[in-house]
């Protein structure tokens, strides 16, 4: 992983391709964000967080990534984003959106990042995660925001987002594009804890909580479509 980052990196070409792609890839994203609708429930939730002087470590599906990074934006949110040529595009567009990066990956130079998070949250910072990325599989969360909260002693605040129209691409995550002018939803749920002392058993039954609250925020985000 080392040697391929570096090897990109070493190519002009493609530092200036992806540059092109971020830049592009922003207005693109700005565009198509400034024709949505929104529909919000339990967005107090986060205000109680702030209010009470702590950071929300915000929890998603990665196949919501787009419509999310729109909403979300200029909150000086930090992400983990890939150490690879396309964690640098993807990292030049959300950071044009006012996002911070933490760079690595679930799968590899996650302890990094991960403790790269950790310092920014000490500093106020608020963290995302697409908590099922950057591989996979699908609606199987990974333990990474589980086990941010037990380091900083911050609250996982999990939330789901849903177009009504939408293009869905081929890809594992089933990513949905909102198409322009649809009205988006946000179902945002009640944050939880996890103890400074959570041994492994204790990390799994929060990474399943977390997994089942995502799962019943899809069902409150399509009915907030539907109504």
């Amino acid at each position: 992983m080392v040697r391929a980052a570096a090897d990109w990196r070493g190519s002009v070409s493609k530092r200036l391709q992806a540059k092109l792609i971020a830049a592009v890839g922003y207005r693109l994203i700005a565009v198509l964000g400034s024709t949505l609708r929104w529909r919000t429930d339990g967005l107090g939730h986060l205000d109680q967080i702030i209010a009470g002087g702590r950071q929300p470590i915000m929890a998603f599906w990665h196949g919501r990534i787009l419509p999310a990074t729109y909403y979300f934006r200029r909150r000086g949110i930090v992400v983990i984003t890939s150490e690879n040529f396309d964690g640098e595009w993807i990292a030049g567009i959300i950071e044009r959106f006012g996002y911070g990066t933490a760079r690595g990956s679930t799968s590899r130079g996650a302890r990094k990042a991960l403790l790269q998070l950790t310092r920014d949250m000490a500093e106020g910072k608020p963290a995302g995660f697409t908590v099922d990325g950057p591989r996979g599989p699908a609606r199987v969360a990974q333990p990474g925001a589980v086990w941010l909260a037990k380091a900083t002693g911050n609250p996982v605040l999990p939330f789901h987002v849903e177009a009504n129209r939408h293009w869905t691409l081929r890809s594992w995550d089933r990513t949905q594009i909102p198409k322009p002018f649809a009205t988006v939803s946000i179902a945002m749920g009640e944050p939880f804890e996890v103890a400074s002392d959570a041994d492994d058993a204790a990390i799994e039954r929060a990474r399943l909580t977390l997994e089942q609250r995502l799962t019943a925020l899809e069902q409150r985000a399509l009915e907030l479509i539907r109504s």
